[in-house]
């Protein structure tokens, strides 16, 4: 898969990731401007601190960017179908064209995607075979830059010492009771949904069963599988690295391991 840009023309979609855009943009320049940096300034906490919060929001939305505009794993519309595999090929009854099984036809894109997991609004995208590592890393990545917000919230009001160069009173009437305690909601919030996304995202995978797989009627079929962790997600992040699994910034090339599992079912 190469680094090209895929659009979907969606502007209900464009409404969703710009509500992720506006949180992650919130979290990552009022928060460090009114917590972290002041009390980095004065000594309260080491530089460490604030590298690290600023690798997590950048990874943070470096995969929310590659995951919304990564190819998800299109069919063209002429496809090359091999000899040796056209049985494990099948018509769309929707755009009527070739595809192979477990692949979907998404009526919010209008074209069929191969294993494609679902379509999410929120990043403008379907999940499919090309960028369903991307959107495991943006899950990831969202769990740990709101899990970071959240402490330096609690410490701001619990832990931190006061600011000396700043007007308590002040500070505390116009920004602690709004846009601290409004952080820690969003935090919250965030961190609970994709934290169960993320598990369930992790449970299809080490289990070889698409979010469609597991709503339609034949799922009892495919909930009995089960295969190596390392493998699950050497397949599916593309290489069998461990620390480029985390990596958004790179592209992704499909395992041979991967072609033996591809037409085991479909929706």
């Amino acid at each position: 898969m190469k680094l090209r840009l895929h659009c979907v023309v969606d502007p209900m979609g464009w409404l969703c990731i710009s509500l992720v855009f506006a949180v992650w943009l919130y979290n990552s320049f009022f928060i460090p401007m009114l917590v972290l940096l002041p009390h980095y300034k004065e000594g309260h906490i080491p530089w460490a601190v604030v590298v690290c919060y600023y690798a997590a929001s950048a990874l943070c939305f470096a995969a929310l960017f590659r995951a919304s505009t990564a190819d998800p794993g299109r069919l063209p519309v002429n496809p090359h179908i091999p000899h040796s595999e056209r049985q494990h090929w099948e018509l769309c009854n929707k755009c009527n064209l070739m595809r192979p099984k477990r692949s979907h036809h998404c009526s919010r894109c209008g074209h069929c995607v191969r294993r494609m997991d679902h379509h999410c609004p929120w990043i403008n995208n379907c999940v499919g075979e090309d960028n369903h590592w991307l959107f495991l890393q943006l899950c990831f990545y969202t769990q740990v830059l709101s899990l970071f917000t959240l402490v330096l919230d609690f410490c701001q009001y619990y832990y931190f010492q006061p600011l000396t160069q700043l007007d308590q009173e002040k500070f505390a009437t116009r920004h602690e009771l709004a846009l601290l305690r409004l952080s820690a909601l969003m935090g919250v919030v965030m961190f609970t949904g994709m934290s169960g996304l993320f598990y369930s995202q992790l449970a299809g995978i080490l289990t070889d069963t698409t979010t469609l797989e597991k709503m339609a009627y034949f799922s009892g079929e495919i909930q009995d599988q089960s295969r190596s962790w390392k493998l699950a997600l050497a397949e599916v992040c593309g290489t069998h690295w461990k620390a480029l699994w985390f990596i958004p910034v790179r592209s992704r090339q499909a395992l041979q391991q991967m072609n033996s599992r591809l037409y085991r079912t479909h929706v």
